[in-house]
């Protein structure tokens, strides 16, 4: 069997988005929406940081802070981006996703008990693990958090909602 060629092959055209861990004002303790609202949610049961899809008339930074106003009802007044991740199939119908991953340092407001998606609660950051997360969040969420100032890049492929392989440079 011959080789793909670039005729053979569909280009990457993955669903861009934010995904952002709020920080306690004591640094200690992140908001994650536990989700569990509705049946029919892709991540039903598990944790997850907070976020969605780019809009078009949107940078990520605007996208992030939108998405933290809608799903938390806060203001980001601080946030760095920690790095991004390519998900090739991780949609429901197995689509890709491309993340830009955000730690909010300072904001305004207070968030509620629960949003659209689930209750917010805010865990410990040394919890995370402890937590039901989608698997493939295990291997990136110690670099969302560490000391390292350099931002992190890493594919993580999925199929069947199972997470296939992990790679990350920084």
């Amino acid at each position: 069997m011959p080789a793909p060629t670039a005729e053979d092959t569909v280009p990457y055209t993955p669903i861009v988005a934010t995904l952002g861990y709020v920080l306690s004002r004591d640094g200690e303790r992140c908001l994650m929406v536990h989700r569990n609202a509705r049946s029919d949610d892709n991540h039903l049961g598990k944790y997850n940081g907070l976020g969605g899809k780019l809009e078009a008339d949107e940078d990520v930074m605007a996208g992030m802070r939108r998405e933290i106003r809608e799903e938390a009802g806060i203001e980001c007044e601080a946030l760095r981006l920690r790095g991004t991740i390519s998900w090739p199939g991780f949609g429901k119908h197995g689509e890709d996703w491309l993340g830009f991953i955000f730690v909010i340092d300072r904001y305004r407001g207070e968030p509620p008990a629960r949003n659209a998606e689930g209750d917010l609660h805010w865990v410990r950051l040394d919890a995370l693990g402890t937590l039901p997360l989608w698997e493939g969040d295990r291997h990136f969420l110690p670099l969302v958090f560490d000391a390292d100032p350099r931002m992190f890049h890493g594919v993580m492929p999925y199929r069947g909602g199972q997470m296939v392989s992990w790679a990350v440079s920084r």
